[in-house]
């Protein structure tokens, strides 16, 4: 569940920099955001093999 908060929180952080993209044209807050992106893609693929791992051990 810490990673799931993790991830909570990082995509809670980038809301601002999306807003300064979207709403006021701010390039550098778009680069930001993509980095924020990349960061939320590397942590989904860890809580998915987490909740896998948790799963197999289950049902083992």
């Amino acid at each position: 569940m810490k990673k799931f908060n993790e991830f909570k929180a990082l995509l809670s952080s980038l809301e601002g920099d999306a807003d300064k993209f979207y709403n006021k044209g701010n390039n550098a807050a778009g680069t930001r955001v993509r980095k924020g992106m990349q960061d939320l893609k590397n942590l989904a693929q860890e809580i998915r093999m987490e909740i896998q791992e948790t799963k197999n051990k289950a049902e083992a």
